[in-house]
């Protein structure tokens, strides 16, 4: 599933393509999928939620001492 930072800023660049274009029809449709991508990122939460990252331990190398 897209998050919604990035359906956000997805978005967010349809519209300052939207803005770029003198095609009226392109600049149209650019919008309409922008409202979509908005309507989409709308009801998910404000923090995106990525897999978590496993917990990392650190293993005794040579430089660090023992902890025998």
């Amino acid at each position: 599933m897209l998050g919604k930072t990035y359906l956000t800023k997805q978005a967010s660049l349809l519209l300052e393509f939207a803005k770029t274009t003198s095609d009226s029809d392109l600049s149209a449709k650019l919008i309409s999928k922008a409202a979509d991508l908005k309507s989409q990122a709308d009801p998910l939460p404000d923090k995106d939620q990525g897999p978590k990252a496993p917990d990392v331990t650190l293993d005794d190398g040579p430089d660090r001492p023992s902890g025998s």
